[in-house]
């Protein structure tokens, strides 16, 4: 009995071919998910300092304080390397009735394959979020608003 090729099928290249394509499409989604979980991150850092600025106490500066709890924030959950990429900023002043908005940017290194060229080198993640300055705290300004608030009592979207 004389053993031939006939009904053989090539099916190597077909596995090495797949496991290509599934660690290709692992990297890619995990950079995917490092930047929803930048993403994440950055809206709870947010939502932290803003929190932290307008309950600030009277003896502290509700700037520095809150820019020290969204970098405290940023570290707890897992950013600790990259501090001096990290942009952490507000608008609004500290007086009541005034609403603060804490913007968090933080960058997200990209990974590179080398045969996908693309000139982005990093990912921006940014969120914010804003608050109201209790209207009835004692120590501080009042804004020209009163003490009412002009009415609103909602904080804009952000």
């Amino acid at each position: 009995m004389v053993r031939d090729e006939r009904g053989q099928m090539a099916g190597i290249e077909a596995v090495v071919f797949g496991m290509l394509i599934l660690v290709v499409g692992i990297l890619l989604v995990s950079n995917a998910w490092g930047v929803i979980d930048a993403k994440t991150a950055a809206r709870e850092a947010a939502r932290e300092a803003a929190r932290a600025y307008v309950t600030a106490p009277e003896q502290v500066d509700p700037s520095a304080l809150a820019q020290r709890v969204g970098v405290e924030t940023l570290q707890e959950l897992g950013y600790r390397n990259a501090v001096d990429g990290w942009v952490i900023q507000t608008q609004g002043e500290f007086e009541r009735c005034a609403v603060a908005t804490w913007e968090v940017k933080v960058p997200v290194p990209v990974f590179r394959l080398p045969w996908l060229h693309s000139g982005v080198s990093a990912f921006t993640a940014v969120a914010s979020d804003s608050e109201r300055v209790d209207p009835y705290r004692s120590g501080v300004g009042t804004s020209p608003a009163g003490a009412d608030c002009g009415g609103a009592d909602q904080v804009p979207d952000s």
